[in-house]
């Protein structure tokens, strides 16, 4: 679309259909810019997370289907926007949700898919061992100094890549120590996560359980892999580097291994895994809509048993905020849609 916007752009269409509608969702990017000058007599936005992270989101995808009709971005900034996500302001939120109601067309996957087992999901919350919690801490006061004065020298909007910098490090802490690539951590930083894991999942695979655990950091996957080696169970693993991703699919499904490691950006869409009944989270997301989509590789058509899906989150730490997090993006998306 981008590279032949030009001839794209100089022509009037009777419809234009945009799949993936999300991929507009930040509305400086070449691609919105094009969609939006497509000239159409019907335009049509399909997609299956109109909001994400914000109500932008929800602007830029009206922008392409009728220009104006929500203001421009800085006028719905203050009149929806800061009002709704920072004030919580329900009138607004009504008033949105009224305006967009009539042009959107939802099906959710209950109403697709009505004889689909149901979902369990269970919330774990896990304390850090000693050692860990002392690193978590050390790390946090370090990366809090370091986040300051990066602030002082250069100001908040230019300093994100040192805040998501210290956020990292945090996570990698709750994860695994392992994963900070330091040589000092040694065996003194044990990771709760890892070894309430190697409890778990031997103790799922002995009942007939089928498990996929998904993490964000595919070097945590790599530890997990090494420790269920080592106990002689089986599994496959899906990650970037995977170049043949139909055998480890295939050979899971068809039950020739009881677990599938996976890395939400490898594999958090785009599979069917229906054998599984067990999904583990490893870590959390940001955006709950990902995990979602994760969690539904294994809850959708063709699924006959009750998925149980588990979230492990280190408790007393950032992970915490991010579930947080989560919750209100999910109120936000409940809230207007």
């Amino acid at each position: 679309l981008v590279r032949d916007r030009e001839l794209l752009t100089q022509k009037t269409f009777r419809l234009v259909v945009l799949d993936e509608a999300q991929a507009i969702k930040n509305p400086t990017t070449k691609l919105a810019k094009t969609a939006s000058q497509l000239q159409a007599d019907y335009r049509l936005a399909l997609t299956g997370t109109p909001i994400e992270n914000h109500l932008g989101e929800l602007w830029s995808v009206f922008n392409f289907l009728m220009p104006g009709f929500l203001g421009d971005r800085e006028v719905f900034r203050r009149v929806f926007r800061n009002k709704i996500e920072k004030e919580g302001d329900k009138d607004r939120q009504e008033l949105l949700a009224g305006r967009v109601r009539p042009f959107m067309l939802r099906r959710t996957k209950e109403q697709v898919a009505a004889e689909l087992p149901p979902k369990a999901e269970v919330l774990r919350e896990i304390e850090l061992t000693d050692a860990q919690r002392d690193l978590y801490e050390s790390v946090r006061l370090a990366m809090h100094e370091r986040v300051r004065a990066e602030i002082e020298a250069r100001g908040l909007a230019q300093s994100n890549i040192a805040i998501l910098e210290a956020l990292l490090k945090l996570r990698q802490v709750c994860c695994d120590p392992r994963l900070l690539k330091q040589p000092h951590n040694g065996d003194a930083a044990a990771s709760a996560k890892f070894e309430l894991l190697m409890e778990m999942l031997p103790n799922m695979v002995e009942t007939g359980r089928r498990v996929i655990v998904f993490s964000q950091f595919v070097e945590m996957l790599d530890l997990i892999e090494e420790g269920l080696e080592q106990q002689g169970l089986e599994l496959v693993k899906l990650t970037g580097r995977t170049r043949d991703r139909e055998t480890p699919v295939k050979r899971f499904q068809a039950g020739e291994v009881p677990i599938f490691l996976i890395s939400l950006k490898a594999g958090g869409v785009g599979l069917t895994l229906t054998a599984a009944d067990t999904v583990i989270h490893n870590d959390p997301l940001w955006n709950p809509a990902v995990e979602a989509q994760a969690t539904d590789r294994a809850h959708r058509i063709g699924q006959s048993k009750t998925v149980f899906v588990y979230k492990l989150i280190a408790s007393g730490t950032v992970e915490e905020k991010m579930v947080e997090l989560q919750g209100r993006k999910k109120a936000l998306y409940e809230g207007v849609l």
